[in-house]
């Protein structure tokens, strides 16, 4: 099966054009480091190394593989024949290896239970020490994906795969079994999870067309959707239509603000305050109310866009928002 990771590209030659400009952000310039490729929560720098809540990770990745982030303590990284590396932050001696045979899409670790998520949509878990297979799921296989693929979550005793046709899949790690499938959207391309939270006891669940609320009662409305915030209140939306949408953990609506052709590349919450980074070089500073806002310009070039915490990298260059 030949799986397409899509990166998405603006399609429209209108671009965003503010009418008016606050000033140029400040708190911005050349980065110490330079993004090669990003994973959900870690990037790949130059050098081969690894960026981390802000820190440069002293860890190699190997020139085949690719980088799958980070999960508690340790550094993912696979080829595309299956072989996966995992490599301890604290202990660079520990090094744990995977001859799994097929492409990876994204894996995470809780403790000894390695759990993976293929490109082929198969779910697995594994014993880190033992490296015995302790459950397979097999999802239906996906033509094409977005890039934006999340990692599966551990949560007690659960073990929730956000897979790449456009269901969350909750297994119990300690029977082993799949408790509960869901349902978020039915699309046939570009149907991959993009993001997933538990937010005020619901799961909150996102392709690139459809986002899912879920406790006793299961709600979905569709959006074109390129990024996602949270608090631990409401949902941020950034569509594709340059729209900035505010919706309560059941999906309600508390309001929005359009910036037309606008292509936002990140969302970043901070200190009761929302930032939209624009392609063509702009930030876009809101009350969280989004009850105003103010464009600032900032220096955005072509690459891989790695938000940490605070700050957007951008290739080599940095935008933080403290």
């Amino acid at each position: 099966m030949l799986v397409v990771i899509f990166f998405s590209a603006c399609g429209s030659k209108e671009v965003f054009k503010p009418i008016s400009i606050v000033d140029d952000w400040e708190h911005s310039g050349s980065s110490d480091v330079t993004i090669k490729s990003i994973s959900q929560n870690a990037a790949l720098i130059e050098d081969r190394k690894i960026l981390v809540d802000g820190k440069i990770v002293d860890i190699f990745i190997a020139e085949d593989e690719k980088l799958l982030g980070e999960s508690d303590g340790w550094v993912l990284s696979s080829n595309i024949d299956g072989n996966l590396t995992l490599q301890n932050i604290a202990d660079k001696k520990s090094v744990e290896k995977f001859n799994l045979k097929k492409t990876i899409a994204t894996a995470s670790v809780k403790k000894d239970t390695l759990a993976v998520l293929f490109s082929d949509n198969e779910m697995a878990l594994y014993s880190i020490k033992s490296k015995t297979l302790l459950l397979k799921e097999q999802g239906n296989p996906p033509i094409v994906v977005n890039s934006k693929i999340v990692k599966p979550y551990f949560r007690d005793e659960l073990v929730i795969f956000a897979t790449l046709d456009g269901k969350v899949v909750i297994i119990n790690e300690a029977t082993k079994k799949r408790l509960r499938t869901i349902i978020v959207s039915t699309e046939e391309h570009f149907n991959n999870i993009i993001y997933f939270n538990l937010l005020d006891n619901k799961i909150i669940a996102a392709t690139g067309n459809k986002i899912l609320s879920l406790s006793q009662d299961e709600i979905r409305l569709p959006f074109d959707i390129r990024s996602i915030a949270a608090d631990d209140k409401n949902i941020y939306i950034a569509t594709k239509q340059g729209e900035i949408i505010s919706l309560t953990s059941d999906l309600k609506e508390n309001a929005r603000l359009k910036f037309p052709f606008a292509h936002f590349l990140g969302l970043i919450l901070n200190d009761g305050k929302l930032y939209a980074l624009e392609k063509e070089g702009y930030l876009i500073e809101m009350p969280i109310d989004l009850s105003s806002s103010g464009i600032y310009e900032a220096d955005v070039e072509d690459g891989y866009v790695y938000i940490n915490n605070k700050i957007f990298f951008v290739h080599d260059e940095y935008i933080s928002v403290e």
